[in-house]
């Protein structure tokens, strides 16, 4: 288990072993969530739209009409 502590400005330093492990380094983006149960959850923000342009590929089957499912 990886520790850090707040600083009066409200910053934190990512722990070495934590950088490491999500390949963290200068500029990557962390997300922040506050669950209602009280535990906080960090993501590494390392995908943008650009990143997953192109992903999808157009469908090439034929288009069926919902009334052609039907029994």
């Amino acid at each position: 288990m990886a520790e850090s502590t707040i600083t009066a400005k409200g910053q934190t330093t990512v722990p070495a072993s934590i950088r490491q492990h999500i390949h963290g380094t200068a500029g990557t983006r962390l997300v922040w969530h506050a669950l209602a149960d009280g535990r906080l959850l960090v993501r590494v923000k390392n995908k943008s739209v650009a990143d997953v342009a192109g992903m999808l590929t157009p469908a090439t089957e034929k288009h069926v009409a919902i009334d052609e499912m039907r029994p």
